[in-house]
């Protein structure tokens, strides 16, 4: 008998407001994780260069997106800047059913559409900046956004932050190397939940009879 009680897998999501740092933990978290993949989405947006379909993105024509959402086959979806984007329910189920974790790096109105048909299998954080001030210069010392889209992310981030308390957890990224570590210690967490470990009435059966 393994040592380790079979497990299914669970939805990990990772929200924040655009510079506090949920798209480089992702990241981190990925390289340092056995077992975690990424949620790869449904978009009708064109592929650019150097993307590869099934890993970067699931590219889709409009009218089989619209199906996909009207057939409930989306757990997720939204239109961003008229591109629509989604959360393809095969791709996530298969993997929880496998035992692998899938990461999220999604917003609020994403995690409520998860939330709402699948709140057992997932577990949110939410980061947080330490202030306002300190987001709007990290927004700034990536130099990738001309001088409006930078007001316009500080704009939405309050009305973001606005849903920290719908969030299972909420780290506040002060120290980046901090809070991978506080995030690692939740997914390890959350992998030990009594009710993901589908063995587990088995193998607590065997110790009592040994």
């Amino acid at each position: 008998m393994s040592a380790n009680p079979t497990r299914r897998g669970f939805m990990f999501i990772l929200s924040s407001p655009s510079g506090a740092g949920k798209t480089t933990l992702s990241r981190k978290l990925l390289a340092a994780e056995r077992g975690l993949c990424m949620s790869v989405s449904v978009t009708t947006r064109p592929m650019r260069p150097g993307e590869i379909e099934g890993s970067d993105y699931f590219f889709v024509t409009q009218q089989r997106f619209e199906e996909m959402a009207a057939g409930g086959e989306l757990l997720e979806h939204a239109t961003v800047f008229s591109k629509s984007y989604g959360t393809p329910r095969h791709f996530v189920f298969e993997a929880l059913e496998r035992g692998i974790d899938v990461l999220f790096d999604i917003d609020w109105q994403g995690t409520q559409q998860l939330a709402a048909c699948c709140r057992e299998d997932m577990a949110s954080v939410f980061i947080l900046p330490p202030s306002m001030g300190e987001l709007e210069r990290r927004l700034r010392m990536r130099a990738q956004d001309p001088e409006e889209v930078v007001q316009y992310r500080m704009e939405r981030a309050a009305s973001e932050i606005a849903h920290w308390s719908e969030y299972d957890y909420v780290v506040v990224n002060t120290d980046l190397d901090e809070s991978l570590r506080q995030i690692t210690h939740i997914l390890h967490a959350e992998r030990l939940r009594r009710t993901r470990q589908t063995s587990l009435a088995e193998q607590v059966r065997q110790i009592c009879q040994s």
